[in-house]
């Protein structure tokens, strides 16, 4: 247990000391501790500029489509690699959906780059060949939401659905000989057994994903930015790296992380003892 102990110490809870600049106007000079003291003022600055409600949607925008999209795509998914009984078929499946998974955020980037480029990727180019007109998917505001959600359930399927298949392969082998014996169909089975059995995995992740709805994955958002696409992109985590590191106002991006964690620990709570009150499953 030492080295995940040691992980957590030293990146996440020793870190959480320094979020006292966000009260602070922090002074490289003067040190963390030594600068003076601002109370709420950075994060009134945040509440008040025009910007923030842009961030806010967008964030909460992009983080609800995937999450009603990403959420329900693994489930099924594993009902239907648990249906397959041609041992080969099902394995071949799930090496290509799990694959994606080890694609690094930059590789991946390049590859929707490549796929969608206006003038020479494939998809304009299959599109012209159908006489369709050409699409600038990266550089259309409206487009970008689905480009990245898409794209990213293409990724992560595969990871997703071994966690359900742990929990169906936990489910008692007698239940499916009962359901057999009484003449359950396919379908009957999935719904009466499969499904339960693997809710209570599925209502944990639910809860942590709902508890990361703020912090969607800020690499992947970057990367695919441009300045066609920033009034649909722009995310409390890229304002946060280009107001902290590239304007070098800590003090102020430390404020609007703070913000965001906060919210995100807020809706763990709440999505949990709803989770604990309906299912009597959740974290704790």
């Amino acid at each position: 247990m030492i080295p995940p102990v040691l992980f957590f110490l030293i990146f996440k809870y020793i870190p959480m000391l320094n979020a006292v600049i966000a009260f602070k106007d922090y002074s490289i000079v003067k040190g963390i501790w030594g600068s003076p003291w601002a109370g709420l003022k950075h994060f009134r600055l945040f509440f008040e500029n025009p910007v923030f409600w842009v961030l806010m949607k967008n964030t909460l925008i992009i983080s609800l489509y995937h999450l009603v999209v990403a959420f329900p795509i693994p489930i099924l998914l594993a009902l239907g690699l648990n249906e397959i009984r041609h041992g080969f078929f099902k394995r071949a499946v799930q090496l290509v959906t799990y694959a994606p998974y080890f694609i690094s955020t930059v590789v991946m980037v390049s590859i929707i780059m490549l796929l969608m480029s206006p003038r020479l990727g494939i998809m304009n180019t299959l599109m012209q060949q159908l006489g369709m007109e050409p699409v600038n998917f990266l550089g259309d505001p409206g487009i970008f939401r689905s480009v990245y959600v898409w794209s990213d359930v293409w990724q992560t399927m595969g990871y997703s659905a071994v966690i359900y298949l742990a929990a169906l392969a936990g489910v008692d082998p007698a239940l499916y000989e009962a359901a057999r014996v009484d003449g359950a169909s396919r379908v009957q089975k999935i719904f009466h057994i499969d499904i339960p059995g693997l809710l209570p995995a599925a209502i944990i992740i639910l809860i942590l994903s709902v508890g990361n709805i703020m912090a969607i994955g800020f690499e992947k958002i970057y990367l695919l930015q441009n300045p066609l696409n920033t009034s649909t992109s722009e995310i409390i985590a890229t304002y946060v790296y280009k107001i902290g590191l590239l304007n070098a106002n800590f003090s102020f991006a430390t404020a609007v992380g703070l913000f965001n964690s906060v919210i995100n620990l807020i809706l763990l709570m709440l999505v949990n003892a709803l989770a604990r009150r309906i299912s009597n499953n959740s974290l704790w």
